[in-house]
């Protein structure tokens, strides 16, 4: 019994000493300065973005083929939303070490093309490849761009 009234006493004296060295400290909180908006900034207006008239998305039949494989590499040109007939278009394939252009396509009428691309193990698996789509209009080019990855 002796013990534990002991032990008790000590566990105590320890923990007021703790309590002490520890104490608290009141620090006082400085007042954050006032942030002003001048009134003339909200009558700044960004520029809106204009949205190109003529716009492609590019995209591969398979983005996962095998290194053999024979995919499709489609894209679409589109101007305010409308598929856009009758356009040229040319591919080249991005892959490791070269590139290699396809045969030109022209859009059907809703604005699409389809390129037949035969792998034949030019690309490592495991490893991406681009195809760069790009449509000639109003003279001007317009690319966009389809991606696959040998498995």
């Amino acid at each position: 019994m002796k013990k534990h009234i002991h032990h008790f006493v000590y566990s105590a004296l320890l923990l007021g000493l703790l309590l002490t060295a520890c104490g608290t400290a009141v620090s006082s909180a400085r007042p954050q300065q006032t942030v002003t908006v001048n009134p003339s900034f909200q009558a700044q207006l960004s520029p809106v973005p204009t949205i190109p008239p003529y716009r492609c998305g590019a995209w591969a039949s398979n983005n996962a083929p095998g290194s053999g494989s024979t995919i499709q590499i489609y894209a679409r040109l589109t101007k305010d939303t409308l598929g856009v007939s009758g356009i040229t278009a040319q591919a080249v394939v991005h892959f490791q070490d070269f590139d290699a252009p396809l045969d030109s396509q022209t859009t059907d009428d809703g604005g699409y093309v389809a390129f037949p691309l035969s792998l034949q193990g030019r690309q490592p698996r495991q490893v991406p490849a681009t195809v760069d789509v790009t449509f000639s209009v109003s003279n001007k080019n317009i690319t966009c761009t389809a991606f696959f990855t040998p498995q």
